[in-house]
């Protein structure tokens, strides 16, 4: 089951666990436009927000979790919750929840929540977004990560979506099916003949309770091509780009059998970096291609992750501030006379008024 917080959480729950979703807000209308399995509105103490959501206050948000804490802590457990970090509502109870899983001392395994967050594209999204989604990783996420206590944090950026002129609804379809070539791995193990390794439920379950974020990929692989240089340049573009490998598993259907073999040369790319990753070689005959399905975990902290935004949020704050003076602000030209200046300074210091006049016509000359 997968939970969705807020309107654009809620969306992406929702497509993913169609008709399994439980999916949470502060606002009973944004939760009538969204099918799901089970819908809880958070008591905001806002008369606004019955009907226009947090309206990008995260406040609002968090306040509204007491009325649903328990439930919520409750439904969290070993699910995936999906949340937009730049708006009110999902920033707002996402937050908490996070805050609430940092402070606890340890969590069993089938506990731990894997959290997808999207991230607005700062060049193209409301400030308002940007200011909100600084803090929220900041805050919250950065002492989730310092605690250890979620599973995989998988963040996607709205980039590709403005940058591409995709409509909302289309893009977020892109985002489940680029998850879902992640979440189908154990599935397909399980479908296909095996040929090498095993990555078996148990397996990906507990890889997708590590603390790190993931990034996935999934592309065809050519054995004649070094791994590396395909693995970069088929990287998801939804996804933000992923640092350093700690862990990492990876899916090779092959068309043929007797490609089995081709899968070493992966597994020399991760020991470069001192990885050994889980892996499964599988035979489907209805491929044409070798396919392959990576993911890759690592660990980034948050300030990190926050530099564009800071620059581009504190660009946008400048250029407010300059457009402000030029509406309502109007400064007079100032016509200043070197040598009347230098003669003042002269007569309030008793400085020797040559000595003054010719460090000033030399300044000039320069």
């Amino acid at each position: 089951m997968s939970v969705g917080v807020g309107g654009a959480g809620s969306k992406l729950a929702s497509l993913l666990d169609e008709g399994s979703a439980t999916i949470f807000d502060v606002s009973g209308v944004e939760l009538d436009k969204v099918e799901a399995c089970s819908k809880i509105r958070a008591v905001a103490h806002s008369s606004k927000a019955q009907l226009k959501g947090s309206r990008k206050d995260p406040e609002i948000g968090r306040q509204a979790f007491q009325s649903v804490k328990n439930k919520a802590l409750d439904l969290i457990k070993g699910q995936t919750v999906f949340c937009s970090t730049g708006g009110g509502t999902g920033n707002g109870l996402c937050s908490v929840m996070l805050e609430h899983l940092s402070a606890l001392d340890s969590i069993s395994i089938t506990n731990k929540t894997v959290f997808v967050f999207v991230v607005p594209y700062a060049q193209r999204e409301s400030s308002d977004f940007v200011d909100n989604t600084i803090s929220f990783l900041e805050g919250p996420v950065s002492k989730a990560i310092d605690a250890g206590n979620t599973g995989n944090l998988i963040v996607f950026s709205n980039k590709v979506k403005f940058e591409q002129r995709i409509p909302e609804k289309t893009f977020n379809k892109m985002i489940i099916e680029s998850l879902n070539h992640f979440l189908h791995i154990p599935i397909k193990g399980e479908e296909l003949k095996q040929l090498d390794g095993n990555i078996d439920y148990e397996d990906f379950c507990l890889y997708k309770t590590k603390p790190y974020f993931n990034h996935f990929c999934q592309f065809e692989y050519d054995q004649d091509v070094p791994f590396g240089k395909q693995l970069k340049a088929n990287y998801n573009e939804l996804l933000l780009d992923p640092e350093g490998t700690i862990e990492s598993l990876f899916l090779l259907e092959l068309p043929n059998p007797d490609l089995t073999n081709s899968f070493y040369s992966i597994l020399d790319y991760f020991a470069e970096d001192d990885v050994s990753p889980m892996y499964s070689v599988l035979h489907n005959p209805e491929l044409k291609k070798p396919l392959i399905t990576v993911s890759l975990l690592y660990s980034r902290k948050p300030l990190e992750l926050v530099d564009d935004f800071n620059a581009i949020s504190g660009r946008h704050k400048r250029n407010r501030v300059e457009k402000s003076l030029d509406q309502y602000v109007t400064l007079s030209r100032l016509e200043v006379d070197l040598t009347n200046e230098a003669e003042k300074v002269w007569r309030e210091s008793h400085t020797e008024g040559d000595e003054v006049l010719n460090v000033l016509k030399r300044i000039g000359k320069l």
